[in-house]
């Protein structure tokens, strides 16, 4: 009994999110963290092309506003990059990195989207295949990312795919 008890606790264990709990627990960031941001402007055709494409590839748009000054973009990247958390950013999400620089370029697109352009970053914003945006509520959330841990990251996007 003690057996079967030992097994069912094991196989219950590797088939939830404990088992990425634990890959987490395993990896650390990389250093010199990422500097993900390019300086490249997006206008509104780019932007919905980035959007359609990802829908059409099954994918959850996902924008990232934010720059490479900005330690807490550094941090979500970097995070990013955890092979446990890329391999589920990878499998449902495509991602765009929208440069704001010091709140200089790209701060149209914060307002078409219906977000206060001056709350901090990073700012993520997630789309559904209709474009609504699944997490308007918590989109500046990110602006404290090193003082999130590698597993509520991790839940916070995962939860999101399953919208």
């Amino acid at each position: 009994m003690k057996n079967l008890l030992l097994t069912l606790i094991l196989v219950f264990c590797s088939s939830s999110n404990m088992i990425f709990a634990n890959n987490l627990e395993n990896e650390d960031l990389k250093l010199p963290l990422p500097m993900p941001y390019k300086g490249i402007l997006v206008d509104k055709n780019a932007l919905d092309k980035f959007v359609e494409s990802a829908i059409n590839n099954n994918k959850k748009p996902m924008l990232v506003f934010g720059a490479n000054w900005c330690g807490d973009c550094r941090i979500l990247f970097g995070t990013f990059e955890l092979p446990t958390f890329k391999k589920m950013l990878d499998e449902n999400y495509s991602i765009l990195k929208i440069d704001v620089k010091r709140y200089e370029i790209n701060m149209h697109i914060m307002n078409e989207l219906g977000l206060e352009p001056k709350k901090g970053i990073p700012r993520v914003v997630v789309m559904d295949n209709k474009k609504n945006i699944l997490n308007l509520e918590t989109t500046f959330e990110w602006t404290t990312a090193r003082e999130r841990t590698k597993q509520e990251m991790f839940d916070y996007f995962e939860g999101l795919s399953k919208l």
